[in-house]
């Protein structure tokens, strides 16, 4: 069993940054591939970004490329989500999630709020 807790989301004027973090806790979090998705108001939850065990490979929805940035620290069971340049429409609500390698992600965090202002 794996636990996931969101941090870091908050209210940001268009063009600022936000750094969310995932702490996860549970056996073998660390062999998981971890993502995240976002929910924004009367849409789908949909995929945002998802980095592999090692960190060596990245992958990001066409949407967030060049502006957010996935990364995680194994030594401390954390994953970020660096956010730059931020717009209205990325208002969602984000959350982590983990799962083994090619068997789709089986865990999931409450989520954090990210407001963006214009």
């Amino acid at each position: 069993q794996v636990q996931l807790v969101e941090s870091g989301g908050g209210l940001v004027q268009a063009g600022g940054s936000l750094r969310l973090t995932c702490a996860a806790s549970g056996r073998t979090s660390r062999s998981y591939v971890m993502g995240w998705f976002r929910q924004a108001p009367g849409k789908e939850r949909e995929f945002t970004a998802r980095i592999s065990t090692s960190g060596d490979n990245t992958y990001y929805t066409d949407s967030v490329k060049g502006r957010f940035t996935i990364s995680r620290d194994n030594a401390k069971n954390t994953v970020y989500l660096q956010m730059n340049s931020l717009k209205p429409e990325d208002t969602a609500v984000y959350y982590c999630a983990a799962g083994p390698p090619g068997s789709g992600y089986q865990y999931w965090g409450q989520g954090t709020q990210v407001t963006v202002s214009s």
